[in-house]
């Protein structure tokens, strides 16, 4: 096996109860079994395991600090997915052309809502769906242009802002595709941020129009409308909101059919389209703000497009066949980038959300479908939040069988791990044993894409075994369109992000202080830069910061320090092992990974979600006159699952 560093299968099974001579005699049979089937296979097909060996990336030339590559792109990045296709509206009008008919968005109708009263007196609101309702390509363009034109009716100006403060659904991408055809920058919020961070984002960006929902607008911008003082129009995707009194004098709100209705009727004589250029700006993103107040990244139409090409061409025979559901935050890079990707090849886009997802849904009605059940998708992105989730529901359900059926859960797992980690595959175990776990998110996914933080090697390695696809683990950022590396399907190793895509090239930077080094041995390590067309133009009205993250070589190219520490494997694969800003220096001058703290905290039964931070506050080591030992965190203060501060003496015995 080719482990790259990759955790042993043995120290991710699970134990099991049964007499040992039931089990010799069991294992017996599945040797037998494992024989009989691996000759064939053999014989009839090439090893997964011989295409994980493979290199997947080469440094550039011999130097220490040199730029490692996709095999695929050794002579040259790529930078577009169609020839002639440079902004997203041409790769919209390539996508509508050649899929005209087929459908595009789809979302489901709302058959009935109700409340339900739980036993703890909480009310909870349940809804029975219907199925999914669908727009065609031509559809989708025909709703874009009339409602980009409805909006420039309303005096948005082309290479001027507007804002998107919305969830996930059809609406938003309809949205997205008119600014981009007609040359709008599109504001992107998180529907989860706070006013104040809503607020500076408006501000910021001084936008006069805002698209949003009517929840959205009752629940959130009706309390912080009059502190956008700029702000005059709002659109609602879903119906107009009822009116209230103090609403500010100047504003008026409108719905999103009746400015397509505008758009429609409106002569484009005297107005003429303005078409956007690769290097205008399509997006301005807002980050989720973290680590402070939220950042506007500025990507343009090229960024977008050579980041998508790179993630396309780690999907195979990605087409009209695949069916995608989106639930993520469009607002989210990797939520835009996933569906642009799914546009762009002819791929069914089908809306959900976390509320919906799945039968066992937390707003689905008992004995109702979730989205997954009625979609049936292909492909999924995910966080690894939700695939933790999942790996802790299943795994209760296991331990509540009864003994046999657990056992033989259990034997099917450690099984499948084995076979996994030899590159075979097992399809009676997949037919018979992990088709109902399967079907819980539909029974038809052939690739699960991962991003957003960084996934353990047990939720991983269950999520393989249980759904039986693989998981990309991808890893990029807002400021790289998402785009950095993604791991190939045939992959099956742990704990790595997989090679540098086609369109960009990944290199390691010196990092004295931690002591990282691209010269260590046996793998280079180093900050990680990302060069390439997908590298953004930097942050929205802050320049200072832009040239602390962002450089351009002699050559031109651009290039972004994400700050984030990474090796690289001898095949040409990365893996993040450390985050600059995540490490905590200790009173003794070590180091302590926070990143790395909550990894190994987060996956126990007891805890749900964890946040270790550091506080400036040294440890208080009153109880005894003695030194604190290295061990202690030195100035971490507490994770966030304990109620309250550990007493030193805990800290010591730990």
């Amino acid at each position: 096996m080719n482990n790259h560093g990759s955790s042993k299968p043995s120290s991710m099974k699970l134990k099991h109860t049964i007499n040992p001579i039931l089990l010799y005699f069991i294992q017996f049979i599945i040797s037998l079994y494992t024989i009989l089937t691996y000759i064939p296979y053999y014989f009839l097909s090439e090893s997964r395991q011989e295409k994980s060996n493979r290199t997947k990336a080469k440094p550039v030339n011999s130097k220490p600090d040199s730029a490692y590559r996709s095999v695929n792109s050794l002579d040259g990045l790529a930078s577009v997915l169609y020839p002639g296709c440079d902004t997203l509206d041409k790769v919209f009008m390539h996508a509508k052309n050649k899929f005209k008919d087929k459908r595009l968005l789809g979302t489901r109708e709302i058959l009935n809502e109700e409340d339900e009263v739980q036993p703890n007196g909480k009310v909870f609101k349940k809804v029975i769906l219907g199925s999914y309702n669908w727009l065609s390509y031509e559809d989708v363009f025909v709703r874009a242009f009339n409602f980009g034109n409805g909006l420039q009716m309303l005096g948005q100006k082309p290479k001027t802002n507007i804002a998107i403060f919305c969830e996930t659904r059809a609406e938003w991408m309809v949205a997205a595709q008119a600014c981009f055809m007609y040359n709008f920058q599109l504001v992107t919020l998180y529907a989860t941020l706070g006013g104040p961070a809503i607020v500076h984002g408006l501000n910021e960006t001084e936008v006069t129009n805002i698209i949003t929902s009517k929840e959205l607008l009752q629940t959130k911008l009706k309390d912080i409308v009059s502190l956008v003082p700029r702000l005059r129009h709002i659109i609602t995707v879903d119906g107009k909101p009822p009116t209230w009194s103090e609403f500010p004098k100047g504003v008026i709100v409108h719905t999103m059919a009746a400015v397509r209705a505008l758009g429609a009727k409106a002569s484009m004589e005297n107005k003429p389209l303005s078409k956007p250029a690769p290097s205008d700006i399509a997006v301005i993103m807002y980050t989720s703000g973290s680590t402070g107040i939220p950042k506007g990244v500025m990507i343009s139409h090229s960024n977008i497009i050579a980041g998508i090409t790179g993630m396309a061409e780690r999907i195979p025979e990605l087409g009209e066949k695949d069916v995608y559901i989106g639930y993520l935050p469009l607002a989210h890079v990797l939520e835009l980038s996933a569906e642009l990707v799914c546009l762009s090849h002819g791929c069914r886009i089908g809306y959900s959300s976390p509320q919906t997802l799945a039968d066992q849904s937390s707003k689905i009605k008992k004995g109702s479908k979730g989205d997954t059940s009625m979609l049936k998708p292909t492909l999924m992105a995910a966080v690894p939040e939700i695939m933790d989730r999942i790996y802790k529901n299943v795994m209760n359900k296991v331990n509540e069988m009864s003994s046999f059926q657990r056992n033989l859960f259990i034997l099917a797992y450690n099984y499948k791990m084995e076979q996994i980690s030899k590159g075979h595959s097992t399809p009676l175990c997949d037919s018979f044993i992990f088709r109902k776990v399967r079907g819980l998110l539909g029974g038809n996914i052939r690739l699960l894409l991962c991003g957003g933080a960084p996934l353990s090697a047990t939720t991983q390695r269950f999520m393989n075994i249980c759904f039986c696809c693989p998981v990309g683990q991808g890893y990029g950022l807002t400021e790289s369109c998402g785009a950095g590396t993604i791991t190939e399907v045939w992959d099956y190793n742990t704990g790595r992000v997989g090679a540098p895509l086609v369109c960009c090239e990944i290199k390691l930077k010196n990092w004295e202080e931690g002591g990282y080094f691209n010269t260590d041995k046996p793998h280079p390590r180093g900050e990680i830069l990302i060069g390439g067309q997908n590298v953004t133009m930097g942050y929205y009205k802050n320049e200072a910061k832009t040239k602390a993250d962002f450089f351009e070589d002699e050559n031109g190219q651009r290039w972004l320090c994400t700050g984030d520490i990474g090796e690289f494997d001898p095949d040409g694969c990365l893996k993040i092992i450390d985050r600059k800003k995540d490490l905590v220096k200790l009173q003794a001058g070590e180091y302590v990974s926070l990143g790395k703290v909550e990894a190994a905290l987060k996956n126990l039964p007891l805890i749900d979600n964890i946040c270790a931070y550091a506080n400036r506050i040294p440890c208080d080591w009153k109880v005894k006159k003695i030194n604190p030992p290295s061990r202690c965190f030195g100035s971490l203060s507490y994770l966030s699952f304990y109620t309250r501060r550990l007493p030193a003496t805990s800290l010591e015995e730990s």
